[in-house]
C-alpha cells in the first residue's frame, strides 16, 4: 500500500475518490514539504497551479481589507486541501495562507489534478462538493457578521476552536491565536477584542494564561453565542 493511499488527507478530502492506478500516478507527481509557523503557503493574487494537501499542522486563510487589516476567513486543519477553487475557476487565489504552527504538505500539480476531474467522475463531484461547502460557510459567515454582535462571535468563535481543534495538557486551547488573529476572525479592532476578553475572564467565561486561552464555562458561553 502506498502512502498516499494511508495519507490522512485522502481519508478526509476529495482525493478518496480516486482508484489505486490514479494514487500511485499522484504519488509520481506531488512534491511534500515542511512549512514552518508564520511561513506563507501562498499569497493573495498568487496563482497556484496545483493543490496542497494538509498532512499535518494548521495554517489561516486570511483576506486583507481595504484598511490593511488581516481578516480571517477559515482555519484548515490536515486532511484538507487548498487551493481548489482557484484552480477550477483558473483565477488566481482571493485569499492567503499561513502557517499557524509547524506543518506537513503536499504540493500535486494542476494538471495532473485536472486529468483526474475530467477522468473521474466521483473525484469531480467531491471537489464540487468542498467547493459548495466553503461558499456555504462564506454565507454562514457573512450572516454571523451581520446580526451577531462581536461578544456572540468571540463566544462563538472560542466554543469553535475548542471543538475542531482541541486543548492542550493544561486545558489551553491548542490553536493558540494573537489578540490581533483572534480580532480579525471575530471582525473588530484588537482593543475591542482584548476587553471583551478580560471581560470574559473577570465574569469566569475563561482563564487568561499568558497568551493563552482556556475555556471554563462553556455552557454560559453557548448561551452568549446564541
Amino acid at each position: 500500500m502506498s502512502k498516499c493511499e494511508q495519507c490522512i488527507v485522502r481519508q478526509f478530502s476529495s482525493l478518496k475518490a480516486l482508484n489505486k492506478e490514479e494514487l500511485v500516478k499522484m504519488a509520481d507527481c506531488k512534491t511534500s514539504y515542511t512549512i514552518k509557523k508564520g511561513d506563507v503557503i501562498f499569497e493573495e493574487g498568487e496563482v497556484t497551479n496545483g493543490i496542497y494537501c494538509i498532512k499535518d499542522g494548521i495554517c489561516k486563510l486570511s483576506k486583507l481589507s481595504a484598511n490593511g487589516k488581516d481578516h480571517i476567513v477559515k482555519l484548515v486543519k490536515p486532511g484538507e486541501l487548498l487551493g481548489q477553487r482557484s484552480m477550477i475557476s483558473e483565477e488566481p487565489t482571493n485569499l492567503s495562507a499561513v502557517a499557524l504552527e509547524d506543518m506537513e504538505v503536499c504540493f500535486i500539480p494542476k494538471n495532473e489534478i485536472m486529468t483526474f476531474f475530467n477522468t473521474n467522475n466521483d473525484f469531480s463531484m467531491n471537489i464540487m462538493k468542498s467547493i459548495c461547502g466553503d461558499l456555504k460557510d462564506a454565507d454562514d459567515l457573512m450572516v454571523s457578521m451581520a446580526q451577531k454582535t462581536v461578544k456572540q462571535r468571540l463566544a462563538e468563535t472560542l466554543l469553535y476552536l475548542e471543538s475542531t481543534f482541541g486543548i492542550n495538557e493544561d486545558n489551553t486551547l491548542h490553536v493558540q491565536l494573537s489578540r490581533d488573529e483572534l480580532a480579525g476572525m471575530i471582525g473588530t479592532a484588537t482593543e475591542s477584542c482584548i476587553r471583551l476578553l478580560s471581560e470574559f475572564n473577570k465574569l469566569g467565561l475563561i482563564e487568561l494564561i499568558g497568551k493563552k486561552i482556556s475555556l471554563k464555562d462553556k455552557t454560559k458561553l453557548k448561551r452568549m453565542a446564541e
